[in-house]
């Protein structure tokens, strides 16, 4: 977290007012003008966003970046200084909405000495569900976390994949419409993470609206709808993995390598060693075709798609955030 004027603040792909207002889609969740200060510390500043409906909502942003207050005021667990959030047209703090909201925690939520269906019946009674309701989500939260057969185990014998899948199924056993994760793969195997990844699917082709905040960008990538970058409590850039890219990407990167003499007649590249170059541009194809033309001998030719990495580092610097 940082004070408040040190943002980097740059364009959005799309006028932020249609961004925000998701162009005419069925509002889910709704953050207006939102504002939450630590003493003199702005954790969040000024900051709207929308999310739709049945939508995977991706939240990206370097430590300290404002992400984990948002969750909190998003849950209804902290309230905000200024603006509001509401979910459907209601403010998060209510508790018929708050029952409408399930989030799992970047540290892991769980009773090491329960079950993991004692810690599913938990949370669910804790939602107020009624016992036969309740006996019905807690075999689907198991079976969507693959941990049916693990059902009368108690949790504190569990791997750390099987606690984040059991933490992901605790927030789904009340059946909210929303869901929030909070680095809901940290620190887990790859088998685990596919799981996870399949169990969000599911989720979302039912209708389940998730906001998904991590540090992973391939995870965002294959998941996420739309992203919002957020530094110093800001809004920095909101839309598509490809609306990003086209944005705030440098372009495609054509790296080549060349067998003997770098050709005289090729335009200058972007970066050149000895017989290595790499160009950057927004079309790769007139250029590769110019490069064939040549008829120079090639040794190996590549070209990188732009990548949310490079959005997010073009947007938020390179410096180590500790």
């Amino acid at each position: 977290m940082s004070t408040m004027g040190l943002a980097k603040v740059v364009p959005l792909p799309l006028p932020l007012e249609t961004l925000q207002s998701g162009a005419g889609a069925h509002h889910e969740l709704a953050v207006e003008h939102v504002a939450r200060r630590f003493g003199r510390l702005v954790a969040v500043n000024d900051l709207s966003l929308s999310v739709r409906r049945g939508e995977t909502f991706g939240l990206l942003g370097p430590n300290g970046a404002g992400k984990s207050t948002l969750m909190k005021m998003m849950v209804g667990a902290d309230a905000p200084d200024a603006g509001s959030i509401n979910l459907g047209g209601r403010g998060v703090t209510e508790l018929d909405t708050r029952r409408r909201i399930g989030i799992a925690p970047q540290e892991i939520a769980l009773h090491g000495r329960l079950t993991a269906a004692e810690n599913l019946a938990f949370a669910g009674r804790l939602y107020g569900m009624t016992r036969k309701r309740l006996r019905a989500r807690v075999d689907f939260a198991l079976e969507v976390a693959g941990l049916g057969a693990r059902r009368n185990d108690r949790v504190q014998g569990f791997s750390g994949g099987m606690q984040r899948r059991l933490n992901l199924a605790c927030a789904i056993v009340h059946e909210p419409s929303l869901v929030l994760l909070d680095e809901p793969t940290a620190g887990v195997d790859p088998q685990s993470r596919n799981h996870i990844f399949e169990a969000l699917e599911r989720l979302k082709s039912e209708g389940v609206t998730i906001v998904y905040s991590t540090h992973y960008m391939e995870e965002a990538e294959r998941l996420c709808d739309r992203i919002a970058i957020i530094d110093h409590g800001r809004l920095l850039a909101l839309g598509s993995l490809r609306e990003l890219t086209s944005a705030h990407g440098a372009g495609f990167a054509i790296n080549v390598e060349f067998e003997g003499a770098f050709p005289a007649n090729l335009p200058r590249p972007t970066t050149r060693t000895g017989s290595r170059a790499q160009y950057r541009t927004a079309d790769p194809w007139p250029l590769v075709n110019e490069i064939a033309r040549t008829g120079a001998s090639i040794a190996s030719l590549n070209i990188e798609r732009p990548s949310l990495e490079g959005v997010f580092l073009a947007l938020t610097g390179r410096s180590l955030r500790d």
